[in-house]
């Protein structure tokens, strides 16, 4: 006999999240159902209901806990000292905290811009665009020399996660080569501008 393991509330939130990303990435939004994904997770509509309500809260969700992310950074930043190699640290932490699962919701992101557009521009806002700026300002006062161009560079370095998930799908290259193609642009942009 088999037992079989119950998932708590938690655990089944976060796995319809990664389950509607996933269909939703695969057949479009707009063609993936709720009854969809609860079949994928193995439980009836109504227990999906239960957690989310629509696939506009499941994607909410998702936007909201990678812009809890981008302001738990921020938050460490402000936390450091003031130090020359902050810079590259806090960038290179940024990149680094990417998983497949998270650049998943950058292609979904880009391939749906109404979509994003439109939950983002709600009640709460752009929380992971709003924590990316306020963390370009606090690294910019640790560039040696502030200048526009230089701000620009290190808007491109804390960004580089995003120009490489647009790059990769000409290259075929796997989702951990696009994390360490990233981490190379950025430290790249970072030593130039620590010339």
């Amino acid at each position: 006999m088999t037992t079989r393991h119950r998932r708590d509330g938690a655990e089944t939130r976060a796995l319809a999240r990664r389950t509607a990303l996933r269909l939703f990435t695969e057949q479009g939004y707009e063609a993936t159902s709720l009854r969809q994904i609860a079949d994928e997770l193995g439980i009836n509509k109504a227990s999906l209901y239960y957690h989310f309500d629509s696939k506009e809260a499941i994607l909410r969700s998702l936007l909201g806990e990678r812009g809890r992310e981008a302001e738990q950074l921020l938050t460490w930043v402000r936390e450091q000292p003031r130090t020359p190699d902050g810079l590259t640290v806090a960038v290179l932490r940024w990149v680094d905290s990417f998983t497949a699962e998270k650049l998943q919701g950058i292609r979904f992101m880009n391939a749906n811009p109404l979509i994003t557009r439109t939950l983002t521009g709600e009640a709460g806002g752009d929380r992971i665009g709003a924590s990316l700026n306020q963390l370009a300002g606090e690294l910019t006062a640790l560039l040696p020399d502030p200048s526009p161009p230089n701000v620009m560079l290190l808007r491109m370095a804390v960004l580089s996660i995003n120009a490489a998930v647009q790059a990769a799908p000409a290259t075929g290259i796997d989702d951990e080569a696009v994390v360490a193609a990233a981490r190379r642009a950025a430290r790249a942009i970072l030593a130039e501008l620590a010339s």
